[in-house]
């Protein structure tokens, strides 16, 4: 079972003490680049809080660092009963948008 999305909101950067508020339990979630609206990154995972706590929204410098340059993004969720709940709402979404972008094209 699959409920509804959550509103957009902005993605916490480090250091300003902001959160993700996000369920701790299997589901979808979606980043977006908040000026353009292009996909950053979706997935269904067992836990999405701790996926999107874990993805890499910075860039690396040559040596390793973290530059400062960080995206303003946006993020959204959607809580499943299961991951694989989960992975059957994902590509249901993958198979519509698909089928969107083959007929606008």
């Amino acid at each position: 079972m699959i409920s509804t999305w959550s509103e957009w909101k902005r993605y916490p950067r480090a250091g300003r003490g902001e959160n993700i508020e996000a369920p701790i339990t299997p589901g979808i979630y979606e980043v977006r680049y908040a000026g353009t609206g292009a996909l950053h990154s979706f997935g269904a995972v067992d836990n999405v809080a701790q996926a999107l706590s874990q993805l890499a929204v910075g860039s690396k410098s040559w040596f390793g660092r973290r530059t400062e340059i960080v995206p303003e993004l946006e993020y959204r969720t959607c809580a499943t009963t299961s991951k694989a709940s989960a992975k059957a709402a994902a590509e249901r979404m993958i198979g519509r948008r698909e089928a969107y972008m083959s007929g606008a094209a």
